[in-house]
């Protein structure tokens, strides 16, 4: 068995308690992306967590496969129902599926309960990909679909797949490291140019400023921001979104792949 993280660490003060290397262990169980990142494991050990991850992927695949088109709004776990940026989140659901597209998200709380209740407030498709914590984030209930996820960088890449559009409101590090992963992928070719729509402009104020230092800098091109878009204005979100996404792919809003009950498979 390899030593546990807080036994393998330099000695620079008082050593750990048994309970305090016992709950260190505990959670490092719990939660496998500190395992699959702590370094080199027994090759037992990364295989077991290399299906794990397989496990994530196969678990998403099937479950998300037949919901549909999609946009997906990315934001804080952190705003409660009367917070301005909620409600903003909630018409702004609402709007993506009176487009007729499914609107996905963490399926966590906040902001992403907000979409998800948009989309349940005019009859659309809500689906969630809740990733899996120690301190047990569970799903909102405005989903018609969701999957339990334990790697964040699944769960990312499941929320990217199925996804022609993407809405950044306002959060923390989990949204940022979201919306630039979904512009790297943008910019390197990985995905196509689907439009990323910015919700809130004074929040992003100060990042629009940044931004326009790294062209000025010359590590990102002008045409890089080409597909984002600043804005308070639903309307001028979802306009963005029709002529990025919709006409741009010639995309089927409501188009959903048959499913197969003898594969066991079932639509939303």
């Amino acid at each position: 068995m390899s030593a546990s993280p807080v036994s393998s660490l330099p000695n620079h003060g008082p050593s750990p308690s048994s309970s305090e290397i016992k709950a260190e262990q505990e959670f490092t169980t719990a939660f496998q992306d500190r395992l699959l990142l702590a370094g080199p494991n027994p090759r037992s050990r990364d295989f077991s967590l290399l299906m794990s991850v397989v496990k994530d992927f196969l678990v998403g695949f099937r479950a998300l496969h037949f919901v549909g088109p999609c946009v997906t709004v990315f934001g804080s776990a952190r705003y409660k129902e009367d917070h301005p940026y909620y409600v903003l989140a909630r018409k702004m659901g609402a709007a993506i599926s009176k487009m007729g597209f499914t609107v996905m998200t963490g399926g966590g709380p906040g902001i992403m309960e907000a979409a998800n209740r948009g989309a349940k407030d005019v009859g659309g498709r809500s689906v969630g990909c809740n990733i899996i914590l120690p301190f047990e984030q569970k799903q909102n209930p405005y989903l018609d679909r969701w999957v339990d996820i334990k790697h964040f960088f699944v769960r990312k890449t499941l929320l990217i797949k199925y996804s022609y559009g993407f809405v950044i409101m306002p959060g923390g590090f989990g949204t940022m490291d979201e919306m630039f992963e979904a512009l790297t992928l943008i910019q390197t070719g990985k995905i196509e140019n689907f439009p990323v729509v910015l919700m809130g402009k004074d929040y992003w104020i100060d990042l629009r400023d940044f931004l326009d230092k790294m062209i000025a800098g010359g590590t990102i091109s002008p045409g890089d921001l080409d597909l984002m878009l600043f804005t308070d204005s639903i309307d001028e979100a979802i306009a963005h979104l029709e002529e990025k996404a919709v006409k741009q792919f010639k995309l089927r809003r409501a188009r959903v792949p048959k499913e197969n009950p003898l594969l066991g498979e079932r639509g939303i």
